[in-house]
């Protein structure tokens, strides 16, 4: 269950604090180009648990080039007969990328088996194979994070009943999530399950209370830098060059008579 604080995070601390975190992303990422580390982090949790907000934080500062994020649709038929890990294998990095799971093969730990998606033979089969996926992954120089957000149940029924009143939420609520409301112990028994056979010593979970928002991001991102060995790559200072000479061309006769967007604000 989430905790509960008595001290609200203000706004200003939050921004502060969020701003140090970014920065420090960012000295991650020259790291990770410089080292050719690979690195695959793994959000999941129930709906509303504040994941896509954690990420968004994360990619806000840094390169799409670097980081990525995968959030993968339902699979498609051809992929349903595929080996299960391997439409995630085609997103895993290349040496010098940071990969961002938004939901992950995790699912056939969670909705797929609760929601029927999968027979009760390939959700055991899934159980038992992870753990040595996994070790595959770090076997092959792979460095992989795994976070669950922890969201209560009168939160996640505030922030659902938000998503159905604001119109720029909307489009988060979706029927599955709507019913999977209903089955929110099942999904307990499930993530039970999931943490007594994938909670290893080789690629533990992290939890993460997020009930209160603004402090469930901060708590991540600072973790996640405290699990990579990272360190500051030297830089050369930057000097601008002057302009070149314009040999009599000016930018505002040649704009003169082009098309400007209205501007109405």
């Amino acid at each position: 269950m989430g905790k509960e604080h008595d001290d609200p995070l203000d706004k200003k601390t939050y921004k502060k604090e969020l701003r140090r975190l970014q920065i420090e992303l960012c000295k991650l990422q020259s790291w990770v180009v410089e080292t050719g580390a690979k690195i695959v982090v793994i959000f999941e949790g129930r709906d509303t648990a504040g994941k896509g907000g954690v990420i968004k934080r994360i990619m806000e500062e840094v390169s799409p080039r670097v980081f990525r994020v995968v959030a993968l649709p339902a699979p498609t038929e051809k992929e349903q007969t595929q080996f299960y890990f391997q439409r995630y294998a085609a997103h895993l990095p290349s040496a010098g990328e940071v990969v961002i799971f938004d939901r992950s093969w995790y699912n056939r730990a969670g909705v797929e088996p609760v929601m029927g998606f999968c027979t009760q033979e390939e959700y055991e089969e899934f159980l038992l194979m992870c753990p040595s996926w996994e070790i595959g992954l770090i076997r092959s120089e792979i460095r992989l994070i795994k976070y669950f957000l922890v969201v209560s149940h009168d939160q996640q029924l505030e922030r659902f009943e938000s998503r159905i009143e604001d119109p720029t939420k909307q489009w988060k609520l979706s029927p599955l999530d709507v019913k999977a409301r209903t089955h929110w112990y099942d999904y307990s028994r499930a993530y039970d399950r999931m943490f007594t056979a994938t909670d290893t010593s080789h690629a533990p979970w992290h939890l993460v209370r997020s009930d209160d928002k603004k402090r469930a991001r901060l708590n991540c991102i600072s973790h996640l830098l405290d699990q990579i060995p990272y360190e500051d790559v030297p830089k050369e200072k930057v000097e601008l060059p002057p302009l070149q000479d314009s040999k009599g061309f000016s930018d505002e006769l040649v704009l003169k008579e082009r098309n400007f967007v209205e501007e109405k604000f």
